[in-house]
Order: structure tokens, then C-alpha cells, then sequence
């Protein structure tokens, strides 16, 4: 085993038993207690994961480093790490206690998201990493609606089976972007099932998807949510959740959007993309702290000519 797998092993081992001692506490720990927890995890975070610290200010200062000085976005890194320390930890309270949802979470706008299903063809529910995504996903499968995420596959296998395992409990449905074909075809089905289907459009996408502006620089955008809906039919739904002082939680539903068309499918993508993509950046804008700076968003340039 050379040092690269050795760091691997560690790196894993450190996180199953991270997972394992929080599940631990979570059934035990009161809740106001949780947020005191939180905030020593995602400040000591913030001080020893200084790779993730680095790549943060870096995007913080390519989204606002014409607009605040570094203090301020210094501030907004540190209270991100806090924030998704109490992402993952209240979440996994609610696991323990799922009747603790109808009391966090309030929903604003669900005229909106019913409008939207009332056309029969489901909704692509269009949101971010950006406030406490999971625990908006176990809201509106505890109010009802069947519900689905496309998600990625945890680097870990181990911890992997267990989040999928949690997330069934809840009623939330896992569609695993890989394998590609498999994705896509579940994505429409549960389109076509008049369902909910959850896609975060915010994170770097490689040479696989379009260039849009984010912040003023160009952004390597998945075009998922937007080919679902040329497919189906079905309506655009732009969807955040965002946290309240008291560490309660708004889910806020915005009107459906409907396809702009134009001459060719590819414009069509492009323009569709780039507006659900500016809709994402004006939520990041009000609310900065709670959304994940430590991706590498502008990561992927667009190729010169």
C-alpha cells in the first residue's frame, strides 16, 4: 500500500468514524444543544481544513472581490463552514426525530409548486448547495409529495450505503447520476409520474455542459434540469431553503418557469441555463453565508479560440 492509498484509508476510516460517533449523539443530544456542537465543529473545520479554507476565499474573491474587502469575506468563509456543520448535524438529529420537520421547516410559495404539478408532468425543482438542501428534501416528502434527488456516489461506499439507507427512511428517492443512461431514464420517469425532481445547478461541470455567467465570470453549467424539461414538458421550479435566525428553516418556492425557446436547441439550452443559473446567484447574493464556497466553481475555463 503506497502513501496515496494509505492517505485514502485514513482519510475514509476518519470519516466513517466521524459519521459513526455523530449518529451516536444525535439520538441523545437535545436539540439546543446541537447548534453548540455545530458551531465548535465548523469552526475547528474552518482553522484545520485549510485546503478547504484556501479554495473558499479563492471563490469568495472571484465572486465578490470587486464588491468586499477581504475581512468581510473572511467572515462569510467562517460562518459557511459553521453553516454546513449545522446542515449536517441537525439533519442527522431530525433522523432520530422526524417529527422535529414539521416544526423546523415552513414552506413559502407551495401555490407555486402545486400551479406547477397541476400540468400533470411533474416538476424539475431547480436548486443549489445552498442552505440545508437535505433537510428541504425529507420537508416535502414529509408534507406528501413524492420526491426525488439526482445525487452523486459518496466517494466512500460504506458511508454511501448509509446516507442511501436514511434518505429511504424519509421517503426521499435517490436517482445516482451514474451510470448516465440509468439517470436520465429515471429522471423522466419520475417526470412523467407527476413527481418532484431535485437538481442542484451550481457546482463546476467540466467540458460537459455550457459556459454561463456566474458573478461576472464565465461558469461550467450542467444543462440536466433544462433538457428535462424540453423532453417533458414539464415546468422549471426554482427552489431554496434558507435558515432563520432561531435555526429554524423557510423553503421558499418561486412561480414556475416555463421553457424560452429559440432558434436552435442549443440556444435554447444556453438561454435557459443562464437564467435559472442568475436566479441561483441573486439567492447566493442575499444570503451568502449559506452557500458551499469550498467547491471550485469557475474551476473549468472555457477554450480559447
Amino acid at each position: 500500500m503506497d502513501s496515496k492509498q494509505i492517505s485514502k484509508y485514513f482519510k475514509r476510516s476518519l470519516g466513517r468514524f466521524g459519521l459513526s460517533f455523530s449518529l451516536l449523539i444525535m439520538r441523545y443530544l437535545p436539540e439546543r444543544a446541537v447548534y453548540g456542537f455545530a458551531n465548535f465543529v465548523g469552526n475547528l473545520g474552518y482553522v484545520l481544513a485549510a485546503k478547504k479554507r484556501q479554495n473558499a476565499l479563492e471563490s469568495l474573491d472571484i465572486a465578490f472581490g470587486k464588491e468586499k474587502d477581504a475581512k468581510e469575506m473572511r467572515r462569510i468563509a467562517k460562518a459557511s463552514f459553521v453553516y454546513m456543520a449545522r446542515g449536517v448535524l441537525e439533519l442527522l438529529h431530525v433522523v432520530f426525530h422526524p417529527n422535529k420537520i414539521r416544526q423546523k421547516v415552513t414552506i413559502e410559495g407551495k401555490d407555486n409548486l402545486d400551479r406547477a404539478l397541476s400540468e400533470g408532468k411533474g416538476a424539475v425543482c431547480v436548486t443549489a448547495h445552498f442552505g440545508n438542501f437535505p433537510l428541504m428534501l425529507v420537508k416535502f416528502a414529509d408534507e406528501g409529495y413524492k420526491t426525488n434527488s439526482v445525487m452523486r456516489n459518496m466517494r466512500d461506499p460504506q458511508i454511501e450505503v448509509i446516507f442511501q439507507e436514511k434518505r429511504t427512511q424519509l421517503g426521499i428517492r435517490t436517482i445516482h447520476s451514474q451510470p448516465r443512461q440509468q439517470c436520465v431514464s429515471d429522471c423522466i420517469k419520475s417526470l412523467r409520474d407527476n413527481e418532484l425532481l431535485f437538481i442542484q445547478l451550481d457546482q463546476n461541470f467540466g467540458t460537459g455542459g455550457v459556459f454561463v455567467d456566474f458573478f461576472g465570470t464565465q461558469a461550467a453549467t450542467a444543462t440536466g434540469p433544462v433538457v428535462f424539461a424540453m423532453r417533458t414538458g414539464s415546468p422549471l421550479l426554482p427552489v431554496f431553503i434558507v435558515r432563520n435566525q432561531d435555526n429554524t428553516h423557510r423553503i421558499i418556492i418561486e412561480p414556475p418557469l416555463h421553457i424560452e425557446e429559440k432558434a436552435t436547441s442549443d440556444e435554447t439550452i444556453l438561454v435557459n441555463v443562464a437564467r435559472i443559473t442568475k436566479i441561483i446567484e441573486s439567492y447566493i447574493r442575499k444570503f451568502p453565508e449559506e452557500w458551499g464556497w469550498i467547491h471550485r466553481r469557475w474551476k473549468s475555463r472555457p477554450v480559447s479560440n
